[in-house]
């Protein structure tokens, strides 16, 4: 029996109406479908689903198909499955991922750490297991989708319908982006947790006072929801419609924004006074160290390497000897601490830097957030936003 896989490769990117797509839709069962529709993102997007009885899913943007589902196990909504071998002889619904590399004619790759995929003439078959894990046990497999784009550089058209971020946007009777109550929305799924902030963008708290102060011609607000990991991105211009996008990390990276204007040039008297109390940026060497203010307290975040493979940053608030010896000797005298925590692994708890280090202490979150947002227009990635 030949493989059916040629069928679904070449139906991706076609429209409904197109001979390639009607002709996997009549091998999935005809029009023996359920269909359910949601738009996404401003500019709208329609995500229509056709769930078929066979187990089969096929998944619309605007009419155009981007995945093709084939569920090996039932879900919470539908007890239907495909027989896999009827589309990759060979190959049947408890197959390993071993199992499934023998039958598919394609590299297999890996997005990040947990998602397996094949490279196929004509598209890509990500193999979807239980928890993202026991690869190669039996029973895990519980589907595998079919794109156009490459896993991991794109957000997973099954996400779509993501509980936590898809129902966020608020529109008016006219179907018109209701763009404060949308700010609203998304500023109480980041308080409550449901989405979390990327704090190298615009706070989604400051983006409409930013906005509105005119310093900068388009103001963005990047946070990652805590169930689809897709990246939420809002943005507002001058003379241009707001848009909201779900993307991947590699897609959100390619935005760009200017240095963010200091608060007191925009904020209230509420905000510049909370601005007033938090951390401020002083001086850097890119790449190794910040050292940061507080209250006339100072705080150097040094990089060090725990691992050939993971590097962190310890943050040491300078007692008044240290303060003594920067304000004498200048730089200098930071460069030399910043290599003595690089070389004293301070993740260690023989090492004397570990009890110095305030992102171990109980407050050590609070702390990396604080540095991240007083150094938000000195990092590689504000230079990347900027385009320089």
């Amino acid at each position: 029996m030949a493989s059916r896989l040629p069928m679904i490769l070449d139906a991706l990117a076609r429209a409904e109406r197109d001979a390639p797509l009607r002709r996997l839709i009549e091998a999935l069962g005809g029009e023996k479908f359920t269909a359910t529709e949601r738009s996404f993102g401003e500019p709208a997007v329609l995500s229509r689903r056709l769930r078929f009885a066979s187990g089969a899913e096929l998944i619309l943007h605007d009419d155009t198909l981007v995945a093709v589902v084939l569920h090996t196990v039932p879900t919470s909504s539908e007890a239907s499955t495909v027989d896999l071998s009827e589309w990759i002889p060979g190959a049947d619904n408890a197959a390993t991922l071993d199992d499934l590399k023998k039958v598919i004619n394609g590299r297999r790759r890996f997005a990040g750490f947990g998602t397996p995929y094949f490279e196929l003439d004509g598209g890509y078959a990500r193999a979807e297991f239980k928890d993202h894990r026991g690869w190669n046990d039996p029973g895990n497999l519980e589907s595998l989708v079919f794109t156009v784009e490459q896993p991991g550089l794109t957000c997973r058209p099954e996400d779509d319908n993501c509980p936590a971020c898809s129902q966020l946007l608020v529109r008016d009777e006219t179907e018109m982006l209701d763009v404060e109550e949308t700010v609203h929305a998304i500023t109480d799924a980041a308080a409550s947790g449901v989405l979390k902030e990327d704090v190298s963008w615009v706070s989604i708290r400051d983006l409409l006072p930013l906005h509105a102060s005119g310093l900068m011609e388009r103001v963005e607000s990047q946070l990652t929801c805590q169930t689809c990991r897709r990246i939420l991105c809002i943005a507002l211009e001058h003379g241009v419609g707001p848009t909201v996008s779900h993307l991947a990390l590699n897609e959100a990276r390619q935005h760009r924004l200017g240095p963010i204007p200091p608060v007191d040039a925009w904020g209230d008297d509420a905000r510049v006074a909370e601005e007033r109390d938090a951390m401020h940026y002083v001086d850097h060497e890119p790449g190794r160290w910040f050292l940061v203010e507080q209250a006339g307290q100072l705080f150097l975040d040094a990089r060090y390497v725990v691992t050939n493979m993971v590097d962190d940053s310890a943050l040491l608030q300078l007692d008044a000897a240290e303060v003594e010896q920067y304000r004498t000797v200048g730089r200098a005298f930071l460069a030399d601490l910043a290599e003595r925590i690089h070389n004293g692994s301070p993740h260690r708890e023989e090492s004397p830097l570990f009890a110095r280090d305030l992102k171990r202490g109980p407050e050590g979150a609070a702390y990396r957030e604080a540095v991240s947002k007083a150094i938000v227009n000195h990092t590689w990635l504000a230079r990347q936003r900027s385009g320089s």
